[in-house]
């Protein structure tokens, strides 16, 4: 009974002690506390390590989701950037060929028909390339076949689906059935030549036949006369590069570069000539 007496009055004295207006805290304040403090950090700081671990995992989480929604968005900017460049090439390409088209019906009474290369042949004794035209679609033997550039061949062969052009780069002056290009000069119609032939080792087209008295130079602009059975006049051709004397001394021969390029064929056109002007051939 003494000691729960004693232990009652020193509970009570403890207490008032605590709740008087101290500036400082008594050593056994300073010592449980400094304890608490010191038992408390071993428990809290591992807590809260784990506990933001926990919280990094969930966003770990969420930056996978971002990144995968980033990377799905990147890839269809991607696509319908090259759908995009696609689409603006091919109508930059058909606003080309319809402005060429509309300013040759002008000059000359023509008839474009626009083809697409199906297949290209190198066989290095025949090229050819075909096209998705053919008999059902008016395309002829013998048609001139042109790009915006230049002139590229004539048709060889006709099926009624497709057809098959023989490029000028197969032109050969000792050939029988090679149909040499009557030519001139745009702007001098007294110039004439006739292209025969093709140098591979130049790549050049050859023009032969002209006169001592041509005014051609090099630069000028050669283009079909239209005075032989095949290729209607006012073609491009290409441009005079060299112009010498022939073998014998009596003509001058031009190497001519071609316009059009032929290692780069998607589209062409077959000149269809007018009934009138093709009866008049």
């Amino acid at each position: 009974m003494f000691m729960l007496m004693f232990g009652f009055i020193l509970f009570i004295v403890v207490i008032g002690f605590s709740l008087s207006d101290r500036k400082e805290l008594s050593m056994p304040e300073k010592f449980i506390g400094d304890s608490v403090g010191f038992v408390q950090q071993w428990f809290y700081v591992p807590a809260a390590s784990i506990a933001g671990f926990f919280e990094d995992i969930g966003k770990l989480r969420t930056i996978y989701e971002e990144n995968e929604y980033l990377r799905l968005t990147a890839a269809a900017y991607a696509r319908d950037k090259i759908g995009y460049n696609f689409l603006q090439e091919e109508n930059e390409s058909l606003q080309k060929k319809l402005n060429f088209t509309e300013q040759q019906k002008k000059i000359n009474n023509y008839n474009y028909r626009i083809a697409h290369v199906i297949a290209i042949d190198n066989n290095p004794y025949s090229k050819t390339l075909e096209i998705n035209l053919g008999s059902l679609n008016g395309i002829k033997q013998n048609m001139a076949v042109t790009t915006i550039d230049g002139i590229i061949g004539i048709i060889s062969q006709v099926r009624p689906n497709t057809a098959t052009v023989m490029p000028i780069t197969e032109l050969d002056d000792k050939s029988p059935t090679s149909n040499a290009i009557a030519a001139t000069i745009l702007g001098k119609s007294d110039s004439f030549g006739m292209v025969t032939s093709y140098d591979d080792e130049t790549q050049r087209l050859i023009m032969t036949r002209i006169a001592e008295n041509d005014k051609m130079i090099v630069g000028d602009l050669v283009v079909t006369s239209g005075s032989d059975s095949v290729y209607p006049r006012g073609l491009v051709i290409g441009t005079v590069e060299t112009k010498e004397e022939g073998n014998f001394g009596l003509t001058y021969t031009a190497s001519i570069e071609m316009a059009a390029n032929l290692n780069q064929l998607k589209e062409v056109f077959v000149v269809e000539v007018a009934a009138s002007e093709d009866a008049g051939k």
